[in-house]
Formats: C-alpha cells, sequence, structure tokens
C-alpha cells in the first residue's frame, strides 16, 4: 500500500452513527472502517475500468469459447 493521505468525509449524522456501532461492533476504530470502506470502493472502481475484451491467440489451437464458461464475440476474421 503506498501512503496514507487524511481527508474530511462529509455524511449525515445517521449515517456516521451507523458506521461507529459497527466499529464498536467489530472492535475497531471508525477511522480503520472508513478506510476500509474507501479501499474496497477503489478496488470495485479500479476493475470497472479493467478492459474486458482481449485479443490473443492460443499455442494449443484450442479457442476461447471452448475454454470460458461464458460465451465470447468471434473475432471479425472468424
Amino acid at each position: 500500500m503506498h501512503g496514507k493521505r487524511r481527508t474530511t468525509v462529509s455524511a449525515s449524522q445517521d449515517s456516521i452513527a451507523t458506521l461507529k456501532r459497527e466499529a464498536q461492533r467489530r472492535g475497531t476504530t471508525l477511522n480503520a472502517l472508513l478506510a476500509e470502506a474507501v479501499d474496497a470502493k477503489a478496488v470495485e472502481i479500479r476493475a470497472a475500468r479493467r478492459p474486458r475484451v482481449g485479443i490473443g491467440r492460443s499455442t494449443d489451437g484450442r479457442r476461447a469459447a471452448e475454454l470460458a464458461s461464458e460465451p465470447v464475440a468471434r473475432p471479425p476474421w472468424d
């Protein structure tokens, strides 16, 4: 993990109270719970930005459609 940065978060009092109770239940701090939530959201955003389609060629002659559990698009040269 890279360096940490402090920031201010604005949220409703009700939401903060809920998160404080959850942090207490887990035996951690509100700060740690918020950092965990921010990290999880960042992972989700990065995963959503990854390319969904790749171009490649297998060395054993098997097609991606034969290996994948979901259908794949056919390349234009097929």
